[in-house]
């Protein structure tokens, strides 16, 4: 078994070192006395971070690259065939994938909160990211997204905590030692991996049970599976949501543009809430944010509600793009049904005259397993608009295509197949008027298709 510890002091080698998370652990590593370097296909929003730290990378995959390291570490994207790859397992270097990695790193720290759950887990962690430093709690930081204030997705503390997301995809939590866990729902995602809703659920039973018997584990009480793990795990449990928990948010309000406020309720007191984002949902993730920094590290809870007032949302959240012949464009990464349901409830709050969306579905599977749900989960929308599935991580078996999803979808609200998004901007040209609202939905490469929207 390899551990990182074996490696102190020496290279260590990133294939796929531009994204988001690998960009991330190459910083941590190099504070921690290793020497990280890597390599990418092309340059990213995070190479930046990297020239920054003077960490060495270079642009293409050549097997060269690898034959100085003393330890190689890969992202789930890379594949045997890869030339870095294969030239590591022929040279024997030993070899570590990005989740161990990350499990590695966190055994450094004392303190370890986990934020997982199948939706929200960036941004209750760059929420909790900004109370924590804004209020003198200088940890380590590892989001899985793009935060303005931190300039990319990881910060390096002196204090002994680790604050990280903690990703159910194929179990990649399971390698942290957490002593503190936030679970803020339970859903049916990740079907190319998982067989069912109960594998999944088991997955995250196996998360908890990681907590010591001094642990914490942070529970939406408005999610069922998320209370069914409460009640069995045997930790001690913090509860949040909008009514019957530890943490309540009451009073809500909205402004002219779909931002929310609220009083926050805690064991300690109440304080009022103001936030620039917009949506239900990210109330009930400012919430946690705050029952997390203020149980864990005793934040105050005016200081937390005066760093929430001017939190941004990660990159790729409810982010406006830009404005085109009086039409503004803002892109989510919103994938899932639930995920969608959130983020148009949302944008109904926010002006215009009509709403369009589109939709990308990111793997032919999760097309697959999910159509019953996708195709109500549009209700607000005035035109929903499909081009051609991303195909992801999956191959296409001819089992499901764009149309079936359209076909699902127009009973419930209007929509169309178009196959491309140069396509789709043509049609929104010609019939999206000043006022409008366009509203571009998806992971996959959907942040990049949308500026040709623009």
């Amino acid at each position: 078994m390899v551990h990182l510890q074996q490696f102190a002091g020496q290279t260590v080698h990133f294939i796929g070192i531009g994204g988001c998370s690998m960009s991330g652990l190459a910083v941590i590593l190099k504070n921690l006395g290793y020497k990280p370097k890597g390599s990418d296909i092309n340059e990213s929003a995070f190479t930046n971070k990297l020239r920054e730290e003077g960490i060495p990378f270079t642009i293409g995959h050549h097997a060269g690259n690898v034959e100085d390291a003393a330890l190689v570490i890969y992202s789930a994207a890379i594949k045997p065939g890869n030339p870095e790859y294969d030239r590591a397992k022929e040279l024997k270097i030993p070899m570590m994938e990005r989740s161990v990695l990350l499990g590695e790193i966190s055994r450094q720290f004392e303190t370890v909160i986990g934020i997982a759950g199948c939706h929200g887990k960036t941004t209750i962690t760059s929420m909790c990211a900004l109370i924590l430093r804004e209020c003198g709690v200088n940890l380590t930081i590892h989001v899985g997204g793009m935060v303005d204030f931190l300039g990319g997705g990881v910060a390096i503390g002196d204090y002994p905590a680790f604050l990280t997301e903690a990703c159910e995809y194929v179990e990649s939590f399971l390698t942290l030692r957490p002593t503190v866990i936030l679970v803020n729902n339970i859903d049916d995602d990740h079907l190319d991996y998982y067989k069912n809703i109960d594998e999944i659920y088991g997955a995250f039973a196996k998360f908890a049970a990681l907590l010591p018997e001094s642990g914490t584990l942070f529970a939406n009480v408005h999610d069922p599976l998320v209370q069914k793990l409460a009640a069995s795990c045997g930790r001690r449990i913090v509860t949040y949501g909008f009514e019957n928990a530890d943490y309540t948010a009451q009073n809500i309000e909205y402004d002219a543009v779909g931002c929310g406020s609220f009083d926050a309720i805690t064991p300690d007191g109440t304080t009022h809430v103001r936030l620039s984002v917009v949506g239900r949902h990210n109330i009930s993730n400012a919430l946690s944010a705050i029952a997390i920094c203020h149980d864990t590290f005793g934040v105050n809870l005016a200081d937390a509600a005066k760093a929430l007032a001017h939190y941004h949302l990660a990159g790729r959240r409810f982010e406006l793009m830009g404005e085109k012949n009086g039409v503004k464009v803002i892109h989510d990464y919103a994938h899932h049904p639930a995920e969608i349901m959130a983020c148009l409830e949302a944008a109904k709050r926010y002006p215009h005259k009509k709403m369009w969306v589109v939709f990308q579905c990111n793997s032919y599977t999760r097309a697959k397993t999910l159509k019953d749900k996708y195709a109500v989960s549009f209700g607000p929308a005035d035109m929903v608009l499909v081009p051609d599935i991303y195909p992801g991580r999956d191959i296409d078996r001819g089992e499901i295509h764009a149309r079936d999803l359209v076909a699902a979808i127009e009973p419930n609200s209007p929509c169309e197949y178009i196959a491309t998004f140069e396509e789709i901007r043509d049609y929104l040209d010609e019939h999206a008027s000043p006022g409008d609202i366009v509203i571009t939905l998806g992971s996959g490469s959907v942040g990049k298709e949308t500026k040709k929207l623009l």
